[in-house]
């Protein structure tokens, strides 16, 4: 399935699948994490046929960074896309800051941390309470025409948020979180976006594991706090009718189901995280498989309720 895509008003095209690296160097939000097995990640997912590395600074507070930095040297930089984010300001807890001077200097020091002298995408990771939306997406526009960045996104914006960070129509990409059991967005946010040609990137698209078919009943509780009893056990059976269509593909369900968002023609690119390099390896593999419009339109038939929950 080599299917690629073009990022929003811009320039950047890349493939459908790429990495979420929070666990490569996010040591402040995983535990027991190796750096030597995210640069192992990276390269993995790389060599494998992903070319978009979505990263941030909150990841490690620049660690992932780094280690994409690092991870990537050696590699054609014109075939690699990457995405990094920022908001978090370190001199204040933390909180978000879409000050404009502040997006500027977070740019440039993405920039140092990567090693490279061009973002593909930048994004502004979360908005704050009281900067301008137009102004912040102004200041990565500058930093665009600086040849510093190819694409402009927002990320966890309401859709009031985007429509005025979107008021110049400069905004390229949304990231935000959805699944086939997370599925607002595609009230919310898609007819916009569809409108205004910015694309969509989804985050936690095997919905912390749960897609991934490794939990049963006895597990509820993990997810109680996102999901009835009820729709726990419909999301299970799911499950085992989705194993019938991944075992026609000798694949498996998280292959499935990225192979199901890369099909979706709302989602720009999907981003599975990895901790593991045998796990992008395995993230690669939905590249191979090739789902029948038959088995595509099961798949969102089976996930249908959790189109408006």
């Amino acid at each position: 399935m080599a299917m690629t895509t073009t990022i929003g008003k811009s320039t950047v095209t890349t493939g459908k699948l790429g990495l979420g690296t929070n666990k490569v160097g996010g040591h402040n939000l995983f535990p027991n994490l190796h750096d030597e097995d995210g640069i192992a990640v990276v390269k993995a997912a790389l060599d494998h046929g992903i070319d978009m590395l979505d990263t941030a600074y909150m990841y490690g507070l620049g660690q992932s960074e780094k280690l994409i930095g690092e991870a990537t040297q050696g590699y054609d930089r014109s075939k690699i896309i990457l995405a990094t984010k920022a908001a978090q300001d370190p001199h204040n807890d933390l909180k978000p800051n879409n000050d404009p001077k502040f997006l500027t200097q977070a740019i440039d020091d993405a920039l140092l941390r990567l090693k490279t002298d061009y973002l593909d995408i930048f994004y502004i990771h979360f908005p704050d309470d009281k900067t301008d939306k137009a102004e912040a997406v102004n200041a990565i526009a500058n930093a665009r025409k600086a040849g510093k960045v190819r694409a402009i996104g927002v990320s966890n914006f309401s859709l009031d948020q985007i429509k005025e960070a979107n008021q110049d129509n400069q905004v390229d990409v949304v990231e935000d979180n959805y699944s086939l059991v997370h599925r607002d967005a595609e009230q919310n946010l898609f007819p916009y976006l569809n409108e205004h040609q910015i694309s969509f990137v989804p985050y936690f698209p095997l919905a912390s594991g749960l897609l991934t078919g490794k939990y049963g009943l006895d597990d509820a509780d993990k997810f109680s706090r996102r999901f009835s009893a009820d729709q726990f056990k419909t999301i299970l059976a799911a499950l085992r009718e989705v194993d019938g269509i991944a075992d026609a593909h000798q694949a498996t369900l998280a292959q499935v189901f990225l192979a199901w968002y890369m099909m979706n023609p709302a989602i720009a690119v999907v981003i599975p995280g990895a901790r593991l390099p045998e796990q992008a390896t395995s993230n690669a593999k939905a590249l191979d498989v090739n789902l029948r419009d038959a088995e595509y339109a099961s798949i969102d038939e089976l996930f249908k309720k959790f189109r408006t929950e």
